[in-house]
């Protein structure tokens, strides 16, 4: 189904919960979130209905998010009935890796096609501090283990996330960039948005993903991939992916809508509208659907002078 800009929206981001067992600085407060009730969470059921009226209307891949999605009780089943849909070409998960280790297997068998796992450092200590990570002594140990887990599950084309940070990250660039020697992973560098926790930060914490190439000038471009815009080192097996929402707004390719832990629906991430879907059902939920697709806004011009209008942090929203 097309927009009324003529955009394809076949893209639906699924938040399944706004729990997560870290607490990202730029993502979630300190003391976490509070939990929604059990009334007012989507159902498994629920969830399930949506995919698959969307995937009736043009949806052809999702992704589950969170907060974490692999706290979600009942997580393989979502991934199952998800993945049973006919039209569902796609389904992925974005997840910290932290439970990796332990559902790699089931995710694979449960249908899941392809994982993002969100990794902004490479060094236990720093790890620690960014997300006040207290359930590892070894963080990045923990998840490299579970991304060992996931390549022997059967996973492959294996995206790592890295939210580039000045003053933060920006000295590892280099060291990401020779993950990608030995391993065909894509590290995918995405700007700091002005948004949630981060908006009020300080502007030297927020860097252009030019940085990247600065930090790296052997990269070569080599095409793009959705709305990363990829480089190789040559003579290395893995890439890199720069995704630029603030720098190099990509607001005429948008192709996705995202649906949040408690059912409402984002046409655009940093608008603040949201149209509640929960407790609709067949004819009332497709019509909902449709009309918010229909409605999809033509662009946010997002900037650090002009951040985001969303209501809620990126926990929240689900990326």
């Amino acid at each position: 189904m097309k927009d009324s800009y003529k955009r394809e929206i076949n893209y639906l981001r699924i938040s399944v919960t706004d729990l997560c067992n870290l607490r990202c600085r730029y993502c979630m407060p300190e003391h976490g979130v509070e939990k929604f009730s059990h009334e007012k969470i989507l159902s498994v059921e629920e969830i399930a209905e949506i995919a698959s009226i969307s995937a009736e209307l043009g949806v052809k891949k999702i992704r589950l998010t969170g907060g974490e999605p692999l706290v979600r009780r009942g997580i393989i089943d979502i991934c199952r009935k998800i993945s049973e849909i006919p039209q569902i070409e796609e389904l992925c998960i974005t997840t910290n890796g932290m439970l990796l280790k332990q559902y790699a297997k089931e995710l694979r068998e449960a249908g899941v096609d392809r994982l993002n796992i969100s990794i902004d450092t490479l060094q236990n200590e720093k790890y620690k501090d960014l997300t006040r990570c207290k359930i590892s002594e070894h963080p990045v140990d923990d998840i490299f283990a579970g991304i060992e887990a996931a390549k022997k599950a059967g996973f492959e084309n294996i995206k790592l996330n890295a939210v580039l940070i000045g003053g933060w990250n920006d000295d590892e660039i280099t060291d990401f960039v020779e993950l990608t020697k030995d391993n065909p992973y894509q590290i995918r560098f995405i700007e700091l948005m002005p948004i949630g926790e981060a908006a009020s930060w300080d502007k030297r914490s927020f860097l252009p993903n030019e940085t990247v190439l600065e930090k790296a000038p052997e990269l070569k471009a080599i095409g793009e991939s959705g709305v990363a815009k990829l480089y190789q080192k040559e003579g290395y097996e893995g890439t890199i992916g720069l995704i630029s929402p603030v720098n190099h707004h990509f607001c005429s390719q948008c192709n996705r809508l995202r649906l949040t832990a408690d059912g409402k629906l984002k046409a655009c991430l940093h608008s603040k509208k949201e149209t509640p879907v929960k407790g609709l059902h067949g004819e009332e939920l497709r019509a909902t659907i449709a009309n918010e697709i229909s409605n999809k806004p033509e662009n946010y011009d997002l900037g650090y002078d002009n951040p985001s209008s969303s209501m809620r942090n990126m926990n929240q929203i689900g990326g």
